[in-house]
């Protein structure tokens, strides 16, 4: 149930047998959940962590004026909230973009597989870390890059995560979401996000439609983008 995950992880790691049943051990249970439900409510105690089956699920951040900030998307296989096994609650919501399903691990597992394989909690701790430089990555978007570099940047960068997890086909890769879910994503209004899907289109030959990204092109959009994936760490790395 938790493949794309153990392949996620062995994409950049050594993963042993051992270690592998310990994960897929330390799972309690399965849950189905549809598209726009809140998965983790910020500052509500928490003492498990989930994993993304199948779907798209995000991070977010609500305003009082009825406006959201999503900080992060989520694809299968990531741990959406691994940083509650240490933080306990988290001070954003966790929630669902399309229908999704997510492995439900308790924290008193996750101690325990982390204290018993030394190089697990290496692995995991890389995760966060990970995680951790999407989010700077992001904030470069939001705070410097245009509206046409930021939608580009965005599109590259899931075609590669979707890529390491077997995501991607025919050039491109499904995308469940609406443009005022991307427009969300991207911090800019719904209309702004059209015209620049729009400018993107002519310029780099991609297309979003029908919850699909399909890319003609990648080296245009990486251009578009100045994108470079260093920052995901797709090396692997040294037990």
């Amino acid at each position: 149930m938790i493949d794309k995950h153990i392949l996620k992880l062995r994409a950049r790691d050594d993963i042993g047998a051992e270690e592998e049943t310990a994960i897929r051990g330390a799972v309690k249970d399965v849950v189905r959940l549809p598209a726009d439900s809140v998965v983790v409510r910020a500052f509500e105690p928490m003492d498990y962590s989930t994993i993304l089956v199948s779907g798209l699920a995000c991070r977010q951040k609500d305003l009082r004026d009825g406006r959201r900030q999503i900080t992060e998307l989520h694809v299968a296989g990531d741990f959406t909230d691994l940083h509650s096994f240490t933080l306990k609650y988290l001070e954003h919501d966790i929630a669902t973009l399309s229908d999704c399903r997510f492995a439900i691990v308790p924290h008193d597992r996750l101690r325990e597989i982390t204290e018993r394989f030394p190089h697990l909690a290496r692995v995991y701790w890389f995760a966060t870390n990970l995680d951790a430089a999407i989010h700077r990555e992001w904030s470069v978007s939001l705070g410097r890059r245009s509206a046409l570099a930021r939608m580009a940047h965005l599109f590259c960068e899931l075609y590669v995560r979707l890529d390491l997890v077997e995501l991607t086909h025919d050039g491109g890769y499904d995308l469940p979401l609406t443009q005022a879910e991307l427009a969300d994503t991207l911090g800019m209004t719904a209309v702004h996000a059209n015209r620049t899907l729009q400018e993107l289109r002519s310029l780099a030959h991609v297309e979003f439609a029908r919850g699909r990204v399909s890319i003609s092109d990648f080296d245009a959009l990486k251009r578009v983008a100045e994108f470079n994936p260093a920052y995901l760490y797709l090396d692997r790395r040294a037990r």
